[in-house]
């Protein structure tokens, strides 16, 4: 590991990954190597989670081909340098801003979604000019020898390595000075790198969770949003950062809410068989979530089985805040549903949280959309919609407070990992004699006035 943080470095200095054509370069091939091996993929990540070729291409693969496409598309408007006004009291000169990579990278990938969330932000790094190093999550073991397997034969450790370990190997690159580090996890492990690279004075991007809620107001299209609804929260099992973590639903519509979620369920028979579903990742994860479903708060579902990972969608009601369930994030295929009357109650309570990583509205009534966009704070989030904001890459990616530092995903990508240089550029054919000595009550009239301008 030594050896090849030091080999980037000096590979780093060469300037090489600063040409626009080697950064387009590599993530053709990059592509291309996805592409010619999409069925090794496949095989890897359906033994770790028995995750269907059909859900690693539209919410892993599928986005990462988007995200290198955009890239190759754009890069040399994201690269150019951008002219800026001079203000007065800089005439006669020119000003500018030169997008320039941070250098050497590292980024640690997350085990729930591991191509995409392990591939994106290097797409990113690679586009902006940096060198990586990505260490993906070790938990599924099978995808990330697979990550390891393809990137470290076909690309030189020079320039993008893949490094493979647990908790010693990841403490130990931590402990290395890096130029960028970019997490994606839990919000302890956050803490964590986050203290690591402060000891250095790295910029860090930490794409982290929390507790993300969905609001439904009376006057919403019932149907409709509990097909969205469901269709988010067990996507992945329930093992995504930005799925719903618990509704809050409007006590008019309670009861129509939860017997349309269940019928929406029944309808979509999540299953290993029709390969809509995924086991829960190890059985550590299985225990503590089964521990969460409270039998006399069970409204439908809560069968599991920990030999194959197996935990039925499940709806829990008559939840209230002093639940078990609403003390952290769920991370798994476990509905709590509590009701409400008052909108700014369940504003209030949702201040007292830790800002989430998302947040989402399902209304039709204008007042109530802009007073929760307006008095709520989040990452990101949807109206009449959810999750499905991160796949429309003109929106920056990221979290706020408890659930994130920085956001990615497109030309933001490309900004996470570039450092924006700011050059004022004058020529010597003239020189105003006001900022020098002698000083006096007139120059300093002149230069007043010149600021104002």
């Amino acid at each position: 590991m030594k050896k090849i943080i030091q080999d980037q470095r000096l590979f780093f200095h060469t300037n090489q990954t600063k040409s626009i054509s080697f950064r387009i370069k590599a993530l053709k091939k990059l592509k291309s190597i996805l592409q010619e091996n999409e069925t090794l993929l496949y095989e890897a990540i359906y033994i770790d989670f028995k995750k269907s070729a059909f859900d690693t291409y539209t919410n892993e693969l599928g986005l990462l081909y988007k995200d290198i496409d955009e890239a190759i598309h754009h890069l040399k408007k994201w690269s150019k340098i951008k002219s800026v006004s001079t203000n007065w009291v800089n005439f006669p000169a020119k000003s500018y801003i030169v997008p320039e990579p941070f250098g050497n990278t590292l980024i640690i990938g997350a085990w729930n979604y591991p191509y995409q969330l392990s591939l994106a932000p290097a797409i990113a790094a690679i586009a902006a000019g940096n060198t990586i190093i990505l260490k993906p999550s070790e938990v599924p073991k099978n995808t990330s020898r697979a990550l390891a397997t393809l990137i470290n034969k076909n690309f030189s450790p020079n320039f993008f390595n893949v490094i493979e370990g647990g908790v010693d190997e990841t403490t130990y690159l931590l402990n290395q000075k890096w130029d960028k580090i970019f997490f994606t996890g839990s919000v302890p492990i956050g803490k964590i790198v986050y203290e690591a690279a402060a000891k250095h004075l790295t910029p860090v991007t930490l794409e982290l969770g929390g507790k993300s809620p969905a609001i439904v107001a009376s006057d919403c299209d019932l149907k409709t949003t509990v097909k969205r609804l469901i269709w988010a929260k067990f996507l992945n099992a329930g093992q995504t950062c930005i799925a719903p973590d618990y509704v809050y639903v409007h006590k008019t519509i309670e009861t129509d809410f939860l017997k349309a979620c269940q019928k929406e369920i029944e309808a979509s028979h999540f299953s290993f068989e029709n390969q809509n579903y995924v086991q829960i990742i190890n059985e550590k994860n299985h225990k503590r979530l089964t521990n969460l479903i409270d039998p006399n708060k069970l409204f439908f579902g809560g069968n599991h089985n920990i030999e194959n990972r197996y935990i039925q969608p499940t709806l829990l009601n008559n939840i209230t805040e002093d639940d078990t369930i609403m003390k952290d994030e769920i991370f798994g295929p476990i509905l709590p549903v509590l009701s409400y009357t008052d909108l700014s109650d369940i504003i209030h309570k949702i201040k007292q949280r830790p800002k989430p990583l998302s947040c989402y509205v399902f209304t039709n009534d204008n007042s109530t959309k802009k007073r929760i966009l307006n008095e709520l704070s989040f990452g990101s989030g949807s109206i009449n919609e959810a999750i499905m904001q991160i796949s429309n890459s003109k929106l920056p990616f990221g979290g706020v407070g408890e659930s994130g530092i920085g956001s990615y995903h497109g030309e933001h990508g490309f900004r996470t990992f570039s450092h924006y240089k700011s050059i004022l550029e004058k020529p010597n054919w003239f020189e105003l004699n006001l900022k020098y000595f002698p000083h006096s009550l007139k120059k300093l009239k002149i230069i007043k006035f010149l600021l104002k301008l």
